[in-house]
């Protein structure tokens, strides 16, 4: 393809996805666009690198879906990218107008390609329009690393983040679904940096996360515990788990059921779906010289039947 002008190069900084179309102006796609995202797999189906870069919005570079616009050489556009580009083409500057490419449309509707995540086990191959709908919920796409107070970016099976975990992160490895889990903080009333503690349990043939956390809820630090299953949210719908923190005769419990971590850890501290232990009722549990933080959190896994 023609090289892109360089007065068009900083619109490459911000990509943007155009989703497939949802209205009736676009060219019709066919039956695919609402079925659940499982695709059989069929053989020999190539498509070539020529037909790809033609499909390829020179400005983001990102797949072009309906509409298509093209200028009057024939330059093509995504939909996203023409107002960003003031109406002038960004191959030779010519204006653009509102000049459809229905022709592309109707090959790029023609088309059928592999999964994006085939390596990691996938072998559907998915109509064109369906593609990224099939990858938004493809459950072989990887999974990123659950080690909270780190910007880690390792991605991959589970297999391969249990190892990670353990191997870089040095998290604790437990085995059984019970556990007893111990926070000491010599001066609790410190809480300027977050205190992240992670460690994995094994039990029925499967992984969970218990995240411990000390964060600022506004002005008052407070203490959250909770569990992560290592997998799917569907398949994390068939657990439970419990956890107790207490003393003093005193004693909170919490029961729910694991989010997966395909939701973010922030996403599931932020919604408080956990134990939550406010900082005096802590330091009460720790048996009130408010001196040091002893907090010892029990719990336990199980299966719903």
């Amino acid at each position: 393809m023609t090289a892109v002008s360089p007065y068009f190069d900083d619109l490459r900084c911000q990509p943007e996805v155009i989703h497939p179309p949802q209205n009736e102006d676009c060219t019709v796609i066919g039956e695919h666009m609402n079925e659940p995202a499982q695709h059989t797999a069929k053989p020999n189906v190539t498509v070539s690198s020529s037909v790809r870069e033609l499909l390829e919005c020179p400005v983001c570079l990102n797949a072009m879906y309906p509409p298509i616009h093209q200028c009057s050489n024939g330059h093509t556009l995504c939909s996203g990218c023409k107002p960003r580009v003031h109406n002038r083409c960004p191959t030779c500057r010519h204006e653009l107008g509102n000049i459809r490419c229905l022709a592309l449309e109707k090959v790029a509707a023609s088309l059928e390609l592999p999964c994006k995540y085939q390596s990691f086990g996938c072998i559907g191959i998915i109509p064109y329009y369906s593609k990224l709908k099939h990858e938004s919920q493809c459950s072989f796409r990887p999974y990123n690393c659950p080690y909270a107070g780190s910007e880690c970016t390792v991605i991959g099976d589970i297999p391969y983040i249990v190892a990670h975990l353990k191997d870089d992160h040095k998290v604790d490895m437990h085995m059984g679904s019970t556990f007893n889990h111990r926070y000491v903080k010599s001066n609790p009333h410190e809480v300027e940096n977050a205190t992240w503690m992670l460690t994995v349990f094994s039990c029925f043939g499967q992984y969970f996360c218990l995240h411990f956390e000390a964060f600022q809820l506004g002005m008052a630090p407070v203490y959250i515990a909770f569990l992560r299953f290592m997998g799917d949210d569907e398949t994390a719908k068939n657990f439970s788990y419990s956890l107790e923190v207490g003393g003093n005769g005193r004693k909170l419990i919490w029961q729910g059921v694991p989010r997966s971590i395909r939701d973010s850890h922030r996403k599931v501290r932020d919604s408080f779906d956990g134990l939550i232990i406010q900082r005096n009722m802590a330091l009460f549990f720790s048996g009130g010289d408010r001196k040091e933080l002893k907090l010892r959190v029990t719990g336990r896994i199980w299966k719903e039947q």
